[in-house]
């Protein structure tokens, strides 16, 4: 019966490929396994019974409302153009240095992911905002479209971001069942918090390995990243303070008040959502672009996004069940224990088997989907649940960039201009995928990089 589970997963995926939308493929495929099993007669049915109180469960989970509240957060501070002014903003302050205009996108990547958190809207915004500027300003084509896909996709590690948010209430679950299947009725809780403290020092970490390529780039290459000709360098002196002041502080401001009360421990994630959401409307109202048709486009996307997770998240609970009727988890346990390595070789495989998927499915199909599969067998070996969900976030950060598939190239590829190869942003992301290696590297070798933080938080 090993196989029957590993056949339904391989239609799942073939289905996926053809191009059918996801939350109805998982619950569809669901559906259908399970009355061919029925009437195979190798399929217990009571296992579907469990679907209302799981779909139950996730109306009244706290934790997921903070997803709506920090998608409207992002997209408001997009159609405000608090963005775009915070693109200008880092030009001036940068633009008379070489590479001057990469350091500014690699910033503004960093505050939009801990804003918005959504890896798409990040590359296109930055895409469509800054790509044209950098090329007129002579950069070489692969390092403007490298920089960008690269700053774009920090929105998967740099909290407090949906990414985070989802992965983290799965690992959560995760982890309680890890502990039942040890006997351990009273192990400690893993939450969405707990992984936003664990992310932090690795994604500033990964800024930082960026902006170091990027001067050494500047310096050695310096043909590639020009700085700002003399005639186009912005302002500077009291107008540059002034603008600063008014268009890079208080997006600061915002988001250390949304990381720093979950830190302080003064709010959860999702009421640091609703003080996120808050802002963001406080901000557009300074910027003066708080009216009532962008307050209706942005509740409209709003919705849209959060329909698209929800629905996906109930077709995985479905999927899931039938799954588990189907003795996958089982099948999985067993194949993990029986690996070569023991925990290291179970864990470069499920590693390996996530950045492949990232080729063809989005990161909440991997986080409902794959997860809630090899997270309880993981943590049941012995690994840290933070230390394991902030791998988990690097590795699919580091496939949404790696061609020929990665989710941020043809996000970016969508927006740039016909003059950019495709084969150019290809190029321009290697050296990224590189830093990216380094950084899963660094996190395996040290898991304290990740767990340090909520540790050190947690016995003050």
């Amino acid at each position: 019966m090993m196989w029957i589970p590993l056949v339904l997963f391989l239609v799942l995926i073939v289905l996926l490929l053809f191009g059918y939308p996801v939350a109805f493929t998982l619950g569809g495929v669901g559906l259908v396994s399970a009355g061919v099993g029925t009437m195979l007669g190798v399929f217990d049915t009571s296992f579907l019974t469990a679907l209302p109180n799981r779909l139950y469960a996730i109306m009244i989970n706290q934790t997921l409302i903070a997803v709506p509240l920090f998608v409207f957060m992002g997209v408001m501070l997009e159609r405000s153009r608090v963005a775009e002014n915070l693109l200008d903003t880092m030009a001036m302050l940068f633009g008379r240095l070489r590479g001057g205009m990469g350091i500014s996108v690699t910033l503004v990547g960093m505050l939009l992911a801990a804003s918005t958190g959504i890896v798409g809207a990040t590359v296109v915004t930055m895409g469509l905002l800054s790509l044209p500027s950098m090329l007129r300003r002579g950069y070489d084509p692969s390092v403007a479209t490298g920089t960008i896909c690269a700053s774009g996709t920090l929105g998967q590690i740099i909290p407090p971001s949906i990414v985070l948010v989802l992965l983290g209430d799965v690992i959560s679950t995760a982890n309680q069942q890890a502990q039942l299947m040890m006997g351990n009725f009273a192990g400690s809780s893993v939450s969405v918090g707990d992984l936003f403290m664990g992310a932090l020092l690795p994604g500033l970490m990964l800024v930082g390995l960026y902006l170091i390529y990027i001067v050494i780039v500047a310096i050695t290459r310096p043909e590639k990243m020009p700085a700002i000709p003399a005639g186009e360098r912005p302002d500077a002196g009291w107008a540059l303070a002034k603008r600063t002041a008014h268009h890079l502080i208080p997006p600061l401001v915002l988001i250390v008040a949304v990381l720093g009360s979950i830190m302080a421990g003064y709010a959860t994630p999702t009421e640091a959502a609703s003080v996120g959401a808050a802002g963001a409307m406080i901000l557009a109202a300074a910027q003066r672009r708080f009216t009532l048709p962008i307050l209706i486009n942005v509740t409209r996307s709003t919705t849209r996004v959060t329909c698209m997770v929800f629905l996906i998240l109930v077709g995985a609970s479905l999927f899931s069940l039938v799954f588990r009727g189907f003795g996958g988890d089982d099948a999985v346990h067993y194949v993990l224990n029986h690996l070569p390595g023991g925990v290291f070789g179970a864990m470069l495989v499920v590693m390996l088997i996530m950045f492949l998927l990232g080729f063809v499915l989005d990161f909440i199909e991997i986080t409902f989907v794959i997860v809630p599969i090899v997270g309880p067998i993981l943590i049941a070996m012995g690994l840290d649940p933070i230390w394991l969900g902030i791998m988990i976030a690097l590795n699919l950060q580091t496939s949404f960039l790696t061609p020929p598939f990665g989710f941020s190239l043809f996000y970016l590829r969508g927006v740039a201009p016909a003059s950019v190869a495709t084969s150019q942003i290809y190029r321009g992301v290697m050296p990224f995928i590189g830093i990216q290696l380094l950084m899963l590297l660094l996190l395996a070798a040290w898991p304290q990089l990740a767990t340090w933080l909520p540790n050190a938080i947690y016995t003050q």
